[in-house]
């Protein structure tokens, strides 16, 4: 126990009746001067806590600007995403659990096109989702081959900053949505794996649908540096940062769909063929919840080779930075 004698003591003040009035204990005299400082001292953590935020606000204003300044597509750099993107691409939708296992797999179609010239082009995108039979559909008739219409939002220098939020990366030849992902995700299961037989509810029966709630995505653009073939992955975690599904579009300008194809046994490793190869890109993962946040972003160089003895040798070379 400390020694109270060991502290000085301060004289009672003047104003105190030493005759009539009791003498306060003198830890009470040290605990008066005590909260007179903390109120003096209070009042200038204040004013320099009030200084050092205005501070920092103004410096994050000024660091968001230069980003925003920074990430807005030039004139230029849209003329190359839309050459980047012009054509008819064949693809396949696939989504596997957390362990890697298939859940599903739908066949899709991107038609992409331009009008307009310098300032005024714009790029127009739909994507055709493949839809399964329908269960009421009459038996003993042959059913038609459906497919659904999504009319991804038209991007020009109106929109693609503003609305859009592209992450375009020209020497990569990647790219990022960040405009309403989870919803043509969402739209592409529904329509691929129910088809008509959707009836709107929240958590179908049988299909696992992308978390509506916050999480982190994380996507992945590669292009082959071989074919002209692309494949955009997308990583979702949950709120705690634990992975639900891995999402992946394998898309080809050519005439025939690219399929991924298991390579467990040497029956099957020449179905990885058609991927071998270079493959660089641009990864950026970002929390859905908040709009437009970005945690981390990276230069992504995939290598996939065979060696003599059948064997797929991957190698992944990621340089990035957290943000």
């Amino acid at each position: 126990m400390a020694a109270i004698s060991s502290i000085p003591v301060t004289p009672l003040n003047k104003t105190i009746n030493s005759r009539n009035g009791r003498k306060l204990p003198f830890i009470f005299s040290r605990l008066n001067q005590f909260t007179q400082f903390f109120h003096t001292s209070r009042s200038n953590l204040r004013i320099q806590a009030a200084q050092s935020m205005s501070s920092i606000a103004e410096e994050e204003e000024k660091e968001k600007r230069r980003n925003e300044e920074e990430e807005a597509m030039s004139i230029d750099n849209l003329q190359q995403f839309i050459k980047l993107n012009l054509g008819k691409w064949k693809g396949t939708f696939y989504q596997f659990d957390s362990h890697g296992k298939l859940l599903q797999e739908v066949t899709t179609k991107l038609s992409v096109g331009s009008y307009g010239e310098d300032e005024l082009i714009s790029l127009l995108q739909t994507l055709y989702i493949k839809q399964p039979s329908s269960n009421t559909s009459i038996s003993g008739s042959e059913p038609e081959i459906e497919w659904a219409e999504y009319k991804i939002k038209e991007t020009n220098m109106f929109t693609v900053d503003k609305y859009q939020q592209i992450g375009f990366f020209p020497k990569e030849r990647a790219y990022a949505l960040r405009y309403q992902t989870a919803g043509m995700l969402d739209f592409i299961l529904r329509q691929g794996v129910l088809g008509e037989d959707d009836t709107g509810e929240e958590s179908p029966k049988n299909l696992k649908l992308p978390s509506r709630r916050p999480s982190i995505v994380c996507e992945n653009c590669l292009y082959s540096r071989e074919k002209d073939m692309r494949a955009r992955a997308f990583h979702v975690l949950d709120p705690q940062g634990v992975l639900e599904m891995l999402l992946i579009f394998l898309e080809d300008r050519g005439d025939g769909y690219p399929h991924l194809t298991s390579v467990d046994s040497k029956e099957s490793t020449s179905g990885i063929m058609p991927f071998l190869g270079r493959w660089e890109g641009h990864s950026i993962t970002k929390r859905s919840g908040v709009y437009g946040a970005t945690i981390a972003e990276a230069d992504t160089v995939a290598l996939l080779e065979m060696n003599e003895k059948d064997q797929l040798i991957q190698v992944y070379d990621m340089v990035g930075n957290i943000v």
